[in-house]
Formats: C-alpha cells, sequence, structure tokens
C-alpha cells in the first residue's frame, strides 16, 4: 500500500515522492503488463507508458479509490488499447535454469512447463476474461478493487470470473486428470 502523504506530496509538485512512488509500483505494472499481453518487449512498452501516464496524470488522481486501482485502471487500458490495436504474437522467451540438485532438476523442468501452460492457457481467453483473471489472481485485488479498475459492476466482475474459470479448467484439464499436455 502506498503512503498516502507521498501520493500528496508527488501531487504537491515534490519530484523526489513522484519518483519514489513511481519506483515503488513499476514492478507491478509491469507484471500486469506482462500477464495482460504476454510479450516482454509490449509489456516493457506498456509499462513505461503507464508510469509516464501516472507522472503526467498524478494531480488527477482523487482519494476516492485506492491509489493500486488507480494505477491498475491505468495501466490495463493502456494494455486493451495495446491490444485491440495490434494482433497478438507469439513470444520465444530464453529461460535459464538453475540447477542446484539432481532432485530440484525435474522439479524445476515440470514446474517452467506448467507455468508456460497456464500462461498459454490465460492468454487464450477473451480480453475481458483475460483483465479481471489477471488481477484477481496474478495482482491479488479484491473482487471490488478489480470492478472499479475496470470499471465495471461488481456482478460482471464475478460472472467473467466465473466463465474465465470454467474455460481455464477445460483448457487445463490434462492436469486435473494428472497428466501433462505436450
Amino acid at each position: 500500500m502506498v503512503e498516502q502523504e507521498l501520493i500528496r506530496a508527488a501531487q504537491q509538485g515534490d519530484r523526489d515522492a513522484l519518483i519514489t512512488l513511481l519506483r515503488e509500483i513499476e514492478t507491478h505494472v509491469y507484471r500486469t503488463a506482462y500477464y495482460i499481453l504476454n510479450n516482454e518487449q509490449d509489456a516493457l512498452d506498456a509499462a513505461q507508458e503507464a508510469l509516464i501516464r501516472v507522472y503526467t496524470k498524478i494531480n488527477s488522481y482523487e482519494e476516492k479509490a485506492q491509489f493500486k486501482t488507480w494505477v491498475q485502471r491505468i495501466v490495463t487500458n493502456i494494455c486493451i488499447d495495446k491490444f485491440r490495436r495490434s494482433k497478438p504474437t507469439v513470444s520465444i522467451e530464453e529461460h535459464e535454469l538453475v540447477f542446484q540438485g539432481k532432485e530440484s532438476v525435474e522439479r524445476e523442468v515440470m514446474s517452467g512447463y506448467i507455468a508456460e501452460d497456464i500462461r498459454e492457457a490465460i492468454d487464450q481467453l477473451p480480453e475481458h476474461h483475460r483483465s479481471v483473471v489477471v488481477l484477481r489472481y496474478l495482482q491479488d485485488f479484491s473482487y471490488n478493487e478489480i470492478a472499479d479498475c475496470l470499471n465495471l459492476p461488481l456482478n460482471t466482475v464475478k460472472s467473467y470470473l466465473f466463465r474465465a474459470r470454467q474455460q481455464l479448467q477445460h483448457l487445463l484439464q490434462d492436469y486435473q486428470k494428472g497428466g501433462v499436455s505436450g
């Protein structure tokens, strides 16, 4: 949680307070962008754009909503706009595994496959379902915070999450049966 005094100081023109504030939120902003866009370069671009927007629009923040909700709304909207403007691309990521012992090698490899399969399943969700899943399960937002962030009624958020969980359950059914898709 970002301290309100820091926000007020940033709104009053304290450059150091604003820089501190941006540093506190940059990881969360990038993480949200990455999980929505599923592409490192696009996520970096979206995160940078979101941080610039927070920097330039800090005075428009009102204490009606939590600061993190306001920031997540900004980054989510930027990501949705980016997603609409371009077709999703497949990202080839380089993963470097650090092997500490023979027992952990298999666990590391399987963990990487599972994480990638979950990321791919989330990527297959419609954009409105993907956004609520990212905010709820990856950013740990409450239903009310998601509703505020995405400017949606609370029941719509609940409905989107319910449908998204059903879709993910279907997409990841091999794991529920004890197998791994390959």
